[in-house]
């Protein structure tokens, strides 16, 4: 296989992210797309990857191959990428072969690892809200809810979308109106109520350094879906279980 990408931006910052989540996975590079699925160790969150084949001047694999690589040791190769460099990938015996080049040519080897065969499947999720924002806005609602709180949660009342998060003494309410920023989708006319570790979301939050737009599916103490897009490049997805609270 022989890929290059003259955006390294999208596979550095997707890295980036995911390794706060996820310390290793397993990529499979087929004709169509360079994809990881893989879920963090305390079985909380999910992340769903895809860097099409689009994005690439350069895709050539011969045949579907997957890759185990230590995530945090990939993320400090890609860091060296700078935004004019070509990044190359090739396998070369076991190892994984990072090209950057530009006015200078750098090389990394990357040995693979050996995962367990055991694959993650993206569960079949059925959400009657969806709200799709600019992702600055989001990252505005975690922001203002981690002030107060080490939970958020996102709440369908009638027909209005509000965060809600509360701490020992105090407390945010934060409302989004539909807009030509926002947009909501709603397919039943309930009460919808969720709610979601800060933690997790904080992380997950740098999506915007992809897309300019994310969209929140959820249901009532039900997973939250995270999708940011880059069109023809990349998809980037969160799947978050709730926090179900104790009666």
């Amino acid at each position: 296989m022989k890929l290059s990408l003259a955006e390294p931006k999208y596979l550095k910052e997707s890295i980036s992210i995911i390794s706060e989540l996820v310390t290793e996975g397993k990529f499979k590079i087929s004709s169509n797309a360079i994809e990881l699925v893989a879920m963090d160790p305390a079985n909380v969150a999910m992340v769903i990857f895809k860097l099409l084949s689009s994005a690439f001047t350069e895709y050539k694999v011969e045949k579907d191959i997957e890759i185990g690589i230590n995530l945090n040791n990939l993320k400090q190769i890609l860091r060296r990428a700078k935004p004019a460099d070509i990044l190359t990938l090739e396998m070369e015996e076991n190892k994984l072969k990072i090209e950057l080049k530009s006015n200078n040519v750098r090389t990394f080897y990357l040995p693979t690892i050996d995962l367990e065969d055991k694959e993650q499947k993206i569960p079949q999720l059925d959400f009657p809200i969806s709200i799709t924002t600019q992702s600055s806005i989001f990252n505005e609602v975690i922001e203002d809810a981690d002030i107060v709180a080490e939970s958020l949660s996102l709440e369908m009342e009638g027909g209005k979308f509000v965060v809600r998060a509360a701490g020992d003494l105090s407390h945010a309410k934060i409302e989004i109106n539909e807009s030509d920023a926002t947009k909501i989708k709603a397919d039943t006319q309930d009460n919808v109520k969720a709610k979601y570790s800060l933690e997790y979301l904080k992380k997950m939050m740098d999506g915007c350094k992809l897309s300019d737009e994310v969209t929140l599916s959820f249901n009532k103490d039900y997973p939250l879906r995270l999708d940011y897009t880059a069109v023809d490049r990349v998809q980037l997805s969160f799947i978050l279980a709730p926090r179900v609270e104790n009666e």
